[in-house]
């Protein structure tokens, strides 16, 4: 594809990317590449919602509940930002024309895990679907910004400790680089790396195995979270997510014998620990899930998306239970960033599950990852606006001289090397966090 130059390179085409893209000015040059088809990524995935300060009465109670959820090893001036820009979120993704579900005219909140009051609004059961689209829209309208699918980001281009651009490969294999004055890294979690997981698999960590190659700094990569109810499949790939909102709704789970064995609300990661538990008393791969007792137009109008899978799979959940398992869901750590979506490389930023600034602590909140995905993508593109300076890579030529391309050459090595890179730090910091 060739050498190409940009004010902004974003890598990412999730949330996190398109909503920075957004709130950057229309003068300046955008690029963003997406490792695979544009809306491949796990924002597109979201089920549940997106939580929101209802009132500021509820803001203790928020509070409290995303610290306890992340075992109180969260960031709190990360949740404090969080939560207090939330209302500005919903405001603008309503304004780009996201429709969340309303009762009596009015927007309807629901309950997850481990809130202690309904605070998440939905579009049915898609609600990452519903704004990232809406979002993705917004940007396919912007005259300056370029997209680009089935680009692999491979490398930061440094200098100095300060980034330069990205070195990337194309679904024909070619590898050039993209130059820009800053770069912003949205490129999702680790998924791809597990066995199973509800994430796509492309999704393989490069966003950290790369800053690891650059001496970047990191943070708090062993925290990596297990969904407790993805729907049981003996097949191969991509786990399918049977929502917490489920469980927000009513749904139970029962053992092999059919027996309540567990309060459905607990923390994703305290109920994950009780199904595995509960597995290996009953010698399954497996527990059950029911709805069967709810309303089936609720069902239906609530979770049609979750219900048409399920009939796909052969179980129509208006009058069976499913087969559920934990799965790995989310990635805590990440490119450690400070408020502003920084990274330790100057004109290097992060947002996204790409991304930590401890805003989850050691376990994620339920349907408090688009939120924060978008707060810290919208403080990304007003800090790099606010403190913007051209860079000085008029010669790219000379830069391109030094860099080595025969080590991207290998694809599958490389990819080997992330994915190695990546899961020895998450092993080397979960053993010395025991320490």
């Amino acid at each position: 594809m060739g050498t190409k130059r940009a004010d902004i390179v974003i890598v990412g085409t999730g949330a996190a990317g398109l909503f920075a893209a957004l709130n950057f000015p229309k003068d300046k040059k955008i690029i963003m590449i997406s490792k695979d088809r544009f809306d491949k990524n796990d924002s597109y995935l979201a089920q549940g919602g997106i939580c929101v300060l209802r009132d500021d009465d509820d803001f203790d109670g928020y509070f409290e509940d995303t610290l306890r959820a992340g075992h109180y090893k969260n960031n709190k001036e990360a949740v404090t930002i969080m939560i207090n820009e939330s209302r500005e979120i919903i405001n603008e993704l309503i304004d780009v024309g996201v429709e969340f579900e309303k009762e009596n005219g009015k927007l309807r909140y629901t309950l997850e895990g481990a809130h202690c009051a309904p605070r998440i609004l939905h579009h049915e059961d898609l609600t990452g679907k519903e704004i990232t689209s809406k979002l993705f829209a917004a940007v396919e309208k912007r005259d300056n910004v370029e997209m680009y699918e089935y680009v692999t980001m491979l490398d930061v281009i440094s200098k100095d400790n300060e980034c330069q651009g990205i070195v990337v490969k194309d679904k024909d294999g070619n590898i050039s680089e993209m130059y820009s004055d800053y770069v912003v890294l949205a490129c999702g979690g680790i998924g791809g790396l597990y066995d199973s997981s509800t994430n796509y698999p492309h999704l393989t960590g490069d966003g950290v195995a790369i800053a690891l190659n650059n001496n970047i700094e990191v943070q708090d990569l062993d925290y990596v979270q297990i969904h407790p109810t993805s729907l049981y499949s003996k097949k191969k790939g991509r786990r399918f997510l049977i929502s917490e909102s489920v469980r927000g709704e009513g749904a139970l789970l029962y053992n092999a014998n059919m027996e309540r064995f567990v309060d459905e609300l607990l923390p994703r990661d305290v109920l994950s620990k009780k199904i595995k538990e509960q597995m290996d008393i009953d010698g399954t791969k497996h527990v059950w899930l029911s709805v069967a007792h709810l309303d089936d137009d609720m069902i239906k109008n609530r979770f049609p998306n979750i219900y048409k899978r399920c009939l796909e799979e052969g179980y129509d959940i208006t009058n069976e239970p499913i087969p559920v398992a934990p799965a790995q869901h989310y990635f805590m750590g990440g490119v450690k960033v400070d408020m502003n979506s920084m990274t330790s490389m100057e004109r290097l930023y992060a947002a996204g599950e790409t991304s930590c600034n401890g805003v989850h602590g050691a376990n994620r909140l339920a349907s408090n990852s688009l939120l924060e995905t978008l707060v810290f993508a919208r403080r990304c593109a007003n800090h790099i606006m606010d403190n913007y300076k051209e860079s000085n890579y008029d010669n790219v030529e000379s830069i391109s001289a030094n860099i080595d391309y025969e080590k991207y050459n290998n694809a599958e090595e490389l990819k080997d090397n992330y994915k190695n890179i990546v899961m020895e730090e998450i092993h080397r910091m979960k053993k010395s966090r025991k320490k």
